[in-house]
């Protein structure tokens, strides 16, 4: 299992000023990483250390995005107000996780400005819509040239600070957590408030940046 990447939802302003934002905040410029067809959204992206990623979203006026839940899941975090809205595991094997919630994972697509095609398999963001604090997981099928870790970055992500229930996020994820996973130190805090995913923290160019 691996921390694969962070996605933050576009507030009022909009994808780009929210890329902007947060790229003058870790001293680093977001990518344009194109639209999802099946999902009605588009994202900007910004690779990190250690085959991760960062991805600001925001849904457009799609149909696919009234239909698909990462759609909605995205529209209903900008709604209020944009935000962390969750991170997300990559496996080699997503057949354990189907068998668990009881349906089949669903194919992700993302076409570059250039045409490029990146693909994926995907199960989970419903349990994310329900629980904010859990993550949703993901199986690469592209090949690895387009995959967003063939970028590679220098800003390393070290902490995720999550409103929840440790227990609870180990039992979805199916492996004990334990303060550290996948070399990210994962922090849970408020067990009985709003769960989410809270704040993550950098280690960049500008020093430790926290968001």
């Amino acid at each position: 299992m691996h921390v694969d990447h962070l996605t933050f939802a576009a507030g009022p302003d909009g994808l780009k000023a929210e890329a902007e934002r947060l790229g003058e905040l870790l001293g680093a410029k977001f990518r344009d990483g194109g639209f999802h067809p099946r999902f009605g959204t588009r994202n900007r992206i910004l690779p990190l250390a250690d085959d991760r990623y960062i991805e600001v979203v925001e849904v457009l006026e799609h149909p696919a995005a009234e239909k698909a839940p990462f759609g909605q899941a995205v529209r209903a975090r900008s709604e209020m107000g944009g935000g962390w809205l969750g991170w997300v595991v990559s496996v080699n094997d997503l057949g354990p996780y189907e068998q668990r919630l009881g349906r089949q994972s669903v194919v992700g697509s993302r076409h570059f400005p250039d045409g490029r095609l990146l693909e994926w398999e995907q199960i989970g963001v419903k349990g994310l819509m329900s629980d904010p604090q859990l993550p949703y997981f993901i199986k690469w099928t592209s090949d690895e040239s387009v995959l967003p870790r063939a970028l590679g970055g220098d800003l390393q992500l070290v902490e995720l600070e999550i409103s929840g229930n440790e227990e609870r996020v180990e039992d979805w994820i199916g492996a004990e957590v334990d303060g550290n996973f996948d070399g990210v130190n994962i922090r849970f805090t408020s067990p009985n408030g709003q769960p989410g995913l809270d704040a993550a923290t950098f280690h960049t160019c500008n020093g430790t940046v926290r968001i």
